[in-house]
C-alpha cells in the first residue's frame, strides 16, 4: 500500500509527465523545434519519401544475436515515421509514406534520399556498388546513421571506398550550407542511443567526438552524408515515450538536424 508521502508525490509526478509531454507535442508543431517563419515558395512542388535501405550484412548472425533483427532494421519502423510527421508539420514539403526498398530495386531512382542505418555493418554486393555509384552521381543523397567509435568507422570508411575509390571523405562544419538550409545549427549535434542515455553519457564504443563527414561530387555537393559517433535515429524513435522526459532535449536536435540533412539534399 502507498504511504502518505508517496500519495503526496503522485499529482506532482502526473503534473511532469503532462508537460513531458506538451513538450513533445510543441515539438511536432514546430514550437520547441523553432520553426522558421515561412517556407512556402522555397519548396514548392518538393516531394521527399523516407527510403530505407535493406542490405546484406557481413556478421548478421551476431547482430542478432544481439538485437533479434538485421542491422538495416534498427529503429524501424517508428524512427521513419516520426520523422515523416515531423518533416510534414515543419514543411510545405509533399511527404509520401516511408518504405524500403533494396539498391537493386527499380523504383531506387525514382526517389532522391536514401538512408542507411547502422552502416558498419553493410556489405555491398559487387552488383550493388556501380548502381549505387549511378544514383549518388546522378544527384541522389545517401544518409549513414548510427556508427560510432574508430573502429566502426574503419569499417565504414573501407565499404565505401568501394564505392568511390577516387573521393576523399571530408569534415562539414557549421559554415556548411548543410547547418543553414532551413533551421541554423551552430554545432553538429550529438544524439545518444538510449542505451547510452540510461548510463548517463551521449557516446558510445570510444566515440567521443560527433562528426557530419561527407563525398563530395564533382560540383561539391555532398552526396553522402554520414552522421557519426551521434544516433538520430533513437531521437525520433523515441520522441513519443511519455517514459523518457529527459530525452526530449535530444529529439528536438535530431529532427532539426536530419530535417537540414533532407532539406539539403532535395536543393543542392
Amino acid at each position: 500500500m502507498p504511504c502518505a508521502r508517496d500519495r503526496a508525490l503522485a499529482p506532482t509526478v502526473a503534473c511532469l509527465v503532462a508537460i513531458a509531454m506538451l513538450c513533445v507535442d510543441a515539438l511536432g508543431r514546430g514550437v520547441f523545434a523553432q520553426q522558421p517563419s515561412s517556407d512556402q515558395g522555397r519548396f514548392a512542388g518538393l516531394e521527399w519519401t523516407f527510403v530505407r535501405i535493406r542490405y546484406e550484412s557481413w556478421n548478421t548472425e551476431s547482430f542478432q544475436a544481439r538485437y533479434w533483427s538485421d542491422p538495416w532494421a534498427i529503429d524501424g519502423p517508428a524512427a521513419e515515421q516520426n520523422l515523416s510527421r515531423r518533416v510534414k508539420s515543419v514543411t510545405s514539403i509533399r511527404v509520401h509514406e516511408p518504405i524500403v526498398l533494396t539498391i537493386e530495386d527499380p523504383d531506387l531512382m525514382a526517389h532522391p534520399w536514401i538512408y542507411f542505418v547502422e552502416p558498419s555493418n553493410l556489405r555491398l554486393t559487387d552488383a550493388e556498388i556501380p548502381v549505387l555509384r549511378e544514383f549518388l552521381l546522378r544527384g541522389g543523397t545517401a544518409t549513414l546513421d548510427d556508427f560510432h567509435g574508430p573502429y566502426e568507422w574503419e569499417l565504414v570508411e573501407q565499404e565505401w571506398k568501394r564505392v568511390f575509390p577516387d573521393r576523399r571523405i571530408v569534415d562539414l562544419d557549421p559554415s556548411h550550407p548543410v547547418f543553414s538550409c532551413f533551421y541554423t545549427i551552430d554545432r553538429y549535434p550529438q544524439i545518444p542511443g538510449l542505451g547510452a542515455f540510461f548510463a548517463g553519457r551521449t557516446w558510445e564504443k570510444g566515440g567521443v567526438e560527433p562528426r557530419l563527414r561527407a563525398i563530395l561530387d564533382d560540383r561539391g555537393r555532398a552526396m553522402v552524408l554520414m552522421n557519426w559517433n551521434t544516433d538520430m535515429g533513437d531521437g525520433w524513435e523515441w520522441s513519443n515515450a511519455e517514459e523518457y522526459p529527459g530525452y526530449i532535449q535530444y529529439t528536438a536536435e535530431a529532427y532539426r538536424m536530419m530535417i537540414n540533412e533532407i532539406v539539403y539534399a532535395l536543393t543542392h
